[in-house]
């Protein structure tokens, strides 16, 4: 009878370098919502937030850029539930009043900052647009 020899000699042993798969990198990579979803449960109507906004603009040569402009303003309205939620935030600009909606998945929102809170009893802020009358009361800052 022969016998099978199953050792392996040093010179046949190839060292298999093994790296462990980061799969919060390609998760991010794929999604990039998912960073800036991680505290989104406790946005609520009344907090000031600076949303960054990727825009990705043409000039006259056909040349694509992309640019991130910030849009900062008061949320007067959360709207839906679950993927399809979404944000009304308002800013007075030179005078004017402008509002803008937001879905919190929007691929277009890079990033949310909080800048203050304000303590409201409410949870639709129209009454701040004082479209037959000014809102001249400020409302009470409870973190800066």
């Amino acid at each position: 009878m022969e016998e099978t020899q199953n050792e392996t000699t040093p010179e046949e042993v190839v060292e298999e370098v093994v790296t462990p798969a980061t799969e919060v990198e390609s998760t991010s990579k794929d999604m990039p919502f998912v960073s800036k979803l991680d505290n989104m449960d406790n946005l609520r109507p009344g907090m000031t937030i600076r949303v960054h906004e990727t825009i990705k603009d043409t000039n006259s040569r056909g040349e694509e850029r992309e640019r991130t402009q910030i849009f900062e303003g008061l949320i007067i309205a959360m709207r839906g539930n679950g993927i399809s939620r979404t944000m009304t935030i308002r800013k007075v600009s030179k005078g004017f009043g402008v509002e803008k909606i937001y879905p919190i998945n929007s691929p277009i929102i890079s990033k949310l900052e909080l800048v203050k809170t304000a303590k409201v009893r409410r949870a639709n802020l129209s009454y701040v647009r004082g479209t037959k009358r000014r809102f001249k009361r400020k409302l009470k800052e409870t973190w800066k």
